[in-house]
């Protein structure tokens, strides 16, 4: 998006990937960003997180100022890191690698109708290009090379104006008894004439083949409660389901990043990329109440303006 952004309008634009270990609570999270206040040209980022529980804090690096440009047949390069159908590579500090990943779901959009797209509101918009996917490759870091084989997860896309006043990013892949499943949902609060709106969910749960929808404008029910350590939460959907639960974050595995809004404001993110999930599905016609747990294969992100998170925040700017 960021290559027809008029100059005098301010955008960011992200395309990222998560991957998880299914032995083990190691996960990776990598993120392409272009930042462009009003009147400015574009500039990249590169981010790297590399999450393991064993380890305590995540291995955390940021490349700021790269050079923006769109390889054919990719989405976005950040200086020498690109990604695009089926494949990522690039380094960041001390990480370097070389993936490549396969999908057999369609393009989850999170937003519906679809004309949100075109609309004014939310100023954030959001695809998943690959909800759920399986990488391969490597990764190293700090003299390991770690094998990616078959690990599950995900690439997304985001772009817009500016950044929701408060928002919830969860994924999750690896569910015992469903390891095929995957959730994927996005929550905001707004801040319109000085008032923070009630919480918007817009998302998906993929389950047996199927894909149920999960939010919306005209839900009601929608319940959460949230804190840097997890959430609780029950999210309505179409046709009268509902997915209800826990996202917990295991230990001091949150990372914690500062990203910049193009009008010059700022938000803390904590993200833990192996957090654990239990959740309950219910109503889904002819079907009894079905539990699903991923013991680190969730993905819980937290956008919050205030600063006594408690979360370590990385020592690297944004904008």
């Amino acid at each position: 998006m960021f290559p027809s952004a008029a100059m005098r309008r301010g955008m960011y634009e992200s395309f990222y990937l998560r991957a998880v270990a299914r032995d083990r609570p190691l996960g990776l999270w990598i993120r392409h960003t272009v930042h462009k206040a009003p009147g400015r040209a574009p500039t990249g980022s590169l981010w790297c997180t590399v999450f393991d529980a064993r380890r305590g804090r995540p291995y955390m690096h940021k490349l700021s100022g790269e050079r923006l440009s769109v390889p054919a047949g990719s989405w976005i390069a950040v200086g020498a890191a690109h990604i695009g159908p089926g494949v990522a590579e690039g380094s960041c500090g001390e990480a370097r690698w070389a993936l490549r990943f396969t999908s057999e779901e369609d393009e989850l959009l999170h937003l519906r109708p679809e004309w949100l797209y075109r609309a004014p509101l939310p100023r954030t918009k959001l695809t998943s290009p690959a909800p759920a996917a399986r990488f391969a490759g490597t990764l190293e870091l700090g003299g390991e090379t770690i094998e990616l084989h078959g690990w599950p997860g995900m690439v997304g896309h985001n772009w817009g104006s500016e950044h929701a006043e408060r928002w919830i990013w969860l994924h999750g892949v690896d569910f015992q008894d469903e390891p095929a499943a995957w959730l994927d949902v996005a929550l905001g609060r707004l801040k319109l004439g000085g008032r923070m709106t009630p919480w918007v969910a817009n998302g998906a749960l993929g389950l047996a083949g199927r894909r149920l929808r999960l939010g919306g404008l005209g839900a009601r029910g929608l319940e959460v409660r949230e804190s840097p350590r997890g959430c609780e939460l029950r999210i309505p959907g179409a046709g009268g389901i509902s997915v209800s639960g826990r996202v917990s974050v295991p230990g001091e595995s949150a990372a914690g990043w500062r990203y910049a809004d193009p009008d010059g404001g700022e938000h803390d993110v904590l993200n833990c990329s192996i957090a654990s999930l239990d959740l309950r599905l219910e109503g889904v016609a002819g079907e009894r109440t079905r539990s699903l747990r991923s013991d680190h294969g969730g993905a819980y992100e937290l956008g919050v303006r205030e600063r006594d998170h408690g979360v370590a925040i990385a020592p690297f700017g944004d904008g």
